[in-house]
């Protein structure tokens, strides 16, 4: 059987260079980087040129990039550890409808702290206004989150434009990357970001191996402590071999981006333009032209995402519904509900990622596969055999 794998957003596969960077990690060097000795201070020569490689993807300085496993755990880091750490300027925080819920899900928490917190909307694209994160800023917020792109419907939000707004008021700002870094050009100092999180499993790096980057002179209370690794920020051994493959990765990704943009582009649109027409009662999620260049993203009426994928599946195509962390609950998306979209239609979501190495025969073997799936399960469905007999008495009228 055809094998077609359209979830990039859950994890890219290991680039075969990265894995080569690990394999001696994973094996003959296996000193702790905090030894003096020559086995620890090679381990720890691996780790700072990974460190530097990482910067380099974002325009960061080295000392600027903090390794974590995880990018929840770098938005966490970023959301209780800046909230804690500003807490005696204001405990009110900003957050946007669509974050990740490794971002929501800590302010909850802090909000059981004593802190408070404005949710700011989005509009039926996903798209953020400033305006709006302007309007939410008061006198004691101390801290805004917006990502810098959403996984679940591929809108690109304008970061910059908020950060000038957080800059004016001097409130921090945090932007979760773990959607776009390693995917289009991001550069910190053009963004004016105080902290950004990104992933390695998002750009063919190792699964467990992430970043936060803390601007310089930003204070920072860690969520680990213990040792005085990451600069006091992490407490822990460092997984050398991860980090690592991060480094490999994030260097394998700034060199060659532009050129999967190239790629990535006209295969993501054929893909969007040949599934609308190919099967009614479709609606494209996310915005037409502010969305990352891998990414499509559909609501298909009359089923759930649950029952395509599995169908999809069977024919060895590989898709997601709604985030990798929410999809098992069968919940709807609170990203799509947060875009107004209504409770039954957001149960069909379906989210397609191209990988590099892809080509138009495997997005033709989609479009293929596609129509049959859905008419089989439009059968099945009470939903779409109600919309039937009521379509049919009106022309009957």
């Amino acid at each position: 059987m055809r094998k077609a794998y359209f979830d990039h957003i859950a994890a890219t596969p290991l680039h075969p260079e990265a894995l080569q960077a690990m394999l001696p990690y994973l094996g003959e060097i296996y000193g702790n980087p905090q030894s003096l000795h020559s086995a620890g201070q090679q381990a720890l020569a691996a780790v700072d040129e990974a460190r530097e490689e990482v910067a380099g993807l974002i325009g960061a300085g080295r000392e600027e990039i903090y390794f974590t496993a995880s990018g929840s755990e770098a938005n966490n880091l970023a959301i209780k550890g800046l909230a804690q750490a500003y807490q005696a300027k204001g405990k009110h925080i900003v957050v946007s409808a669509i974050e990740h819920l490794s971002v929501l899900n800590p302010v909850k928490s802090l909000e059981k702290l004593g802190f408070s917190s404005t949710t700011v909307p989005v509009d039926g694209t996903g798209l953020i206004d400033p305006a709006d994160v302007e309007k939410a800023i008061r006198k004691d917020t101390i801290l805004v989150s917006v990502m810098t792109a959403n996984s679940e419907v591929g809108t690109v939000e304008p970061v910059a434009e908020i950060a000038r707004v957080c800059r004016a008021r001097n409130v921090l700002f945090h932007t979760d990357a773990v959607a776009a870094a390693g995917s289009i050009p991001l550069n910190v100092r053009d963004l004016d970001v105080d902290a950004l999180s990104l992933a390695g499993d998002q750009f063919y790096g190792p699964k467990g191996s992430a970043a936060l980057f803390l601007k310089k002179g930003t204070r920072i209370v860690p969520l680990v402590e213990g040792g005085i690794q990451e600069g006091g920020r992490r407490a822990g051994t460092e997984n050398v071999a991860a980090i690592v493959g991060l480094g490999k990765a994030a260097a394998i990704a700034r060199a060659g981006m532009e050129a999967r943009t190239a790629r990535a582009i006209p295969l993501r649109d054929l893909l969007i333009e040949e599934l609308l027409r190919r099967v009614d009662h479709v609606v494209l999620t996310g915005h037409q032209t502010r969305r990352l260049p891998h990414h499509a993203s559909f609501c298909i009426e009359f089923v759930e995402g649950e029952g395509m994928l599995l169908f999809l599946d069977m024919q060895g195509i590989s898709a997601s519904s709604g985030s990798a962390c929410t999809s098992k609950a069968l919940k709807a998306s609170h990203v799509l509900l947060a875009m107004g979209l209504d409770h039954a239609l957001a149960q069909g979501s379906l989210v397609f990622s191209l990988i590099d190495g892809m080509g138009r025969e495997d997005v033709e073997y989609l479009l293929d596969a596609f129509p049959p799936v859905i008419e089989r399960l439009r059968k099945m469905s009470p939903l779409y055999t109600r919309y039937l007999k009521e379509r049919n008495d009106a022309l009957q009228r």
